[in-house]
Parts: structure tokens; sequence; C-alpha cells
């Protein structure tokens, strides 16, 4: 019997050894490798199709110089998308369920298009932190904000992602909780909450494409200020 409901978010281990590195590995493992044949199956043509409109959807407001990213950026798409759909699954572990890897996976991410920011044009970088026509009294204030709301960037990255999935695990297990303990006593009640349960479930599936891509998408936003 599961003694807490956050039980569900901790790393997997098996003989001693946490089991994340082997969450994190398998998704790459369960898509098709592009063949040397003219003509492709169904399942490769939906996936490269998939993927170059994702691409040709994310570069759209990029300039040239951002395109460097197109492989980054559509790869870390895949990557969470796939992670957060695979943890939907019973008996599987998400990774994204743990603040540490989004912050791992934010704060370079987030780094690197300040620092593209501060090589390639300084002036303009340095001149978010203070908008056109500022009075004078308030430039100091306004720069201490802007610094602020600068380094907030990959802690609202890490924590949304994390927030979202693990307010939806959680939401579904005391449901299904709720569910299997009124089966007996109230069938009827427990009818109904299973049919909350299946709802849920769905919203759940569309917030874990929807936050992978908010997450790539912010980045690419970050990104656009800095090329």
């Amino acid at each position: 019997m599961m003694l807490s409901f956050f039980d569900q978010f901790m790393s997997p281990t098996y003989m001693g050894i946490p089991l994340i590195a082997l969450a994190i590995a398998l998704p790459w493992a369960l898509y098709p490798t592009p063949t040397s044949r003219w003509l492709n199956n169904r399942v490769l043509t939906l996936q490269g199709w998939f993927i170059n409109r994702f691409t040709q959807q994310l570069l759209l407001p990029l300039n040239v110089g951002g395109h460097k990213w197109a492989l980054l950026l559509t790869s870390l798409m895949v990557f969470l998308f796939t992670i957060n759909m695979l943890g939907l699954l019973p008996y599987t572990f998400t990774p994204t369920t743990q603040l540490s890897l989004n912050m791992g996976l934010a704060v370079p991410l987030w780094l690197a298009t300040v620092i593209i920011g501060m090589r390639n044009k300084p002036t303009d970088a340095l001149g978010h932190l203070l908008p056109e026509g500022t009075p004078i009294a308030l430039i100091p204030v306004l720069i201490i904000i802007e610094t602020i709301s600068l380094f907030i960037r990959p802690l609202a990255l890490g924590v949304r992602l994390t927030a979202n999935l693990t307010a939806g695990h959680l939401l579904i297990q005391l449901i299904g909780t709720a569910a299997f303990t009124l089966m007996t006593s109230m069938p009827i009640v427990a009818v109904l909450t299973a049919t909350v349960l299946f709802l849920l479930t769905l919203l759940e599936v569309a917030v874990a494409m929807i936050q992978a891509y908010v997450f790539v998408l912010l980045l690419s936003l970050y990104l656009q200020e800095n090329v």
C-alpha cells in the first residue's frame, strides 16, 4: 500500500540503482529511425511531417541566426513530449516531475541565450533592462526589477513544468483512490467518479503535450530577444 501520495514522484530503484536514467533514455528507443528507401512507411511519414511542421512553426518568428537552434529545440520538444506522455501509463515514472531535471534543462539553455545576446549585440541585450523613455528617478528601480525578472526566467520554466505535471498526477491519484474506495459502499458515486477520472486523464494528456510545447516556445522567445 502506498504510504504517501507523493511516493509516485520518487525515483524508482532496482538493487539500489536509480532507474531515472533508464526512464530518460527509453523514449528514444521508441521512435523508428528513417531508412534509405525512397518511400517510407506511414509511421515514418507521419513522424517526419510532425517534426517538420513543428520546426517551421517554431522558427517562423526567429531571425536567421536563431535557426541554428532548430535541431536542439526540436529534439527537446520530442524528448519532453514523449516523457510526459509515457508518464501517464501505469507503473511508470515521470522524470519531468523532478524539479532538478527541469532546472537542469532550463538553466543551461536560458544561460546560453543570454550569453549569445551579450556576445552578438550587447547593447540591445542590456537595453532590455531599461525601457526607453524611463524617467531618471525610476532608472535604478527598473534596472533592479528587470534584472530580477531576467534571472527568474529559468526558475519559471522549471517550476511551471514541474508544478503542472505534479498537480495533474496528484489529482488523478486522488480521484482514482476515491473511486476505488467508493466501489463497494456507493457504486453509483464510484461510477461518476470514474467518469471524472477518465475526463481528467484526457485533460492530463493535453497538459502533457501543451507543457512540452510551452517550455520550448518560451525558450525560443528568449532566444528571439538575443539573436
